[in-house]
């Protein structure tokens, strides 16, 4: 498995236009893209800073992983996002390592990318998503 970028730093917030607004008058950062993700019962903003994506997640819903992140760490990072090839042989790769896996396989993420979430246990400590690369 070949990482191939830093795609995304994920940070969940309490209130996306307050967050945004504060990105925008302390260092000069807007949204290149906002959208809901019903099924992870979130809102996110992406902010293009030299091509790597501060993502911006507020919950939607009280049962979202984002709003249960807030409620035990309050707002902050959430996870990293590492660009790769094929999420389906991320996966294939790290279930041969042993590493701990949250997706068993590849689902739809914001954008319209093609994503998967490893387990914290099996990183340190540390949410990893992976972010299928865009093909032409």
């Amino acid at each position: 498995m070949d990482v191939t970028r830093i795609d995304q730093i994920a940070i969940a917030v309490e209130d996306l236009d307050a967050t945004l607004e504060l990105y925008e008058r302390a260092f000069g950062l807007s949204a290149t893209s906002r959208e809901r993700i019903e099924p992870d019962g979130v809102e996110e903003a992406m902010i293009d800073v030299g091509g790597v994506y501060l993502q911006l997640l507020q919950p939607t819903r009280d049962d979202s992983p984002i709003a249960k992140f807030l409620a035990k760490n309050g707002p902050g990072l959430h996870h990293l996002g590492f660009g790769v090839g094929s999420v389906a042989d991320a996966l294939d790769h790290l279930r041969d390592e042993g590493v701990a896996l949250i997706d068993d396989a590849p689902r739809p993420g914001g954008g319209g990318h093609t994503i998967a979430f490893v387990h914290p246990k099996g990183t340190d400590g540390v949410l990893v998503e992976l972010v299928e690369d865009e093909h032409p």
